[in-house]
């Protein structure tokens, strides 16, 4: 494929690119000499399961892959019993190393459902970390400031907030950076709060004579809670190895707003006919598109139907309020506001134009709809109008 159809598919989506001029440079010395990059991202087994928020950045792994090139996902097997201090507010627990071993036991077979296992590398750094020699290892130590480590925000703020940190958290920058060193790996993939740790790993690749690799990172993905990024510890994720009716449970719950975004980071949807949908209709899609991914069509319309079957009979309260039409007609602006569901006609206006007011389970798109018939109006989520005639 020509570089710059390549740059098109692996840009979609990236936050950073340090630098995108040596990316091209690397992507035509690849294709000059017919070899591919090799592409390495790095996971901590600190919890079983891989959620949806690690999945943004399996996919983009997957993007190289299906470009040819050589992607390493490595098990941070030794890092993990450290913890990364990236986003942490205090010091972390550590774990034991049966603990960390029965937490990898799953993640391969689990990324087989987005990367093909038959391309690709899977690495454990204790593999290498746990040969190293204590000279070896205080010799990496040289190879950074505490100055440097220093300039990392959350280290900042936990300073300045007079919280302790750890020498075992200054470690785990050096240990990320090193995994780069011994795999002399051309690119490396994070999410953008990784992204100190990343540039740790340019440095020493240049300190140890090689050419630095290139640094991409993608959007963190919030979780559940629509506020902090999704992760095994705060329990506000959704594993890819979720029950189909858990997953689907999960999705429905999220915000409309949230929900454009799971579209973009997990999904190739045009973003252009999912903003046409009601929220509710597009969340039904876009759970059935992730459960599809992972498990099947059949499987996910089976959790569609059993999540319809459980929640429905709550979705529309049994006391609504009434609204009586003393005309043969009326508007449906005029209905919205007189009934007090929204204060203004433009609320009104700006909720048919993002496609959340129904009537009848129809959804409206004129704003100078007119009701002449008793129904169910709807606006957003969870307000109601039973309609009736005088």
């Amino acid at each position: 494929m020509e570089i710059k159809q390549q740059l098109e598919i692996i840009k979609r989506g990236a936050v950073d690119i340090i630098s995108e001029e040596e990316l091209v440079r690397k992507l035509e010395l690849a294709k000059k000499e017919n070899r591919p990059l090799r592409v390495k991202a790095g996971f901590d087994p600190t919890a079983p399961d891989i959620h949806l928020g690690h999945t943004v950045l399996l996919r983009k792994m997957r993007q190289f892959q299906d470009l040819g090139h050589e992607v390493y996902f490595l098990i941070g097997d030794f890092t993990a019993q450290i913890g990364d201090p990236t986003g942490r507010s205090q010091i972390r627990k550590n774990l034991s190393k049966e603990e960390v071993k029965e937490n990898a036991k799953t993640y391969k077979m689990q990324v087989g459902r987005i990367l093909d296992l038959q391309k690709i590398k899977v690495v454990f750094n204790s593999e290498w970390f746990e040969r190293m020699s204590i000279v070896r290892f205080l010799g990496l130590t040289m190879q950074v400031t505490v100055s440097q480590i220093l300039q990392r925000e959350d280290f900042k703020k936990r300073l300045e907030q007079k919280q302790d940190i750890s020498v075992l958290e200054f470690m785990y920058p050096i240990l990320q950076g090193y995994d780069s060193v011994f795999l002399h790996s051309d690119i490396e993939l994070g999410g953008t709060d990784q992204i100190f740790n990343l540039l740790v790993g340019r440095d020493l690749q240049k300190d140890f004579g090689q050419e630095p690799q290139v640094v991409m990172t993608v959007p963190l993905l919030e979780g559940t809670d629509g506020i902090n990024k999704m992760s095994k510890s705060l329990g506000n994720y959704i594993a890819i190895n979720d029950k189909p009716q858990d997953i689907f449970g999960k999705l429905m719950s999220i915000s409309d707003e949230l929900m454009l975004k799971y579209y973009t980071l997990l999904t190739d949807e045009n973003l252009d006919e999912v903003k046409k949908l009601h929220p509710k209709e597009a969340k039904v899609r876009l759970a059935k598109i992730i459960i599809s991914g992972y498990y099947s069509a059949k499987i996910a319309d089976d959790a569609a139907s059993e999540f319809e079957r459980v929640f429905s009979a709550k979705e529309i309260p049994q006391d609504l309020p009434v609204f009586k039409l003393a005309q043969d007609k009326k508007g449906v602006l005029d209905i919205i506001t007189e009934s007090g569901l929204c204060k203004s006609k433009n609320e009104a206006r700006r909720l048919i134009r993002q496609n959340a007011v129904e009537f009848n389970d129809k959804r409206i798109t004129d704003e100078n709809f007119i009701i002449e018939t008793p129904g169910i109006l709807k606006v957003g989520t969870r307000r109601f109008l039973k309609i009736e005639k005088s």
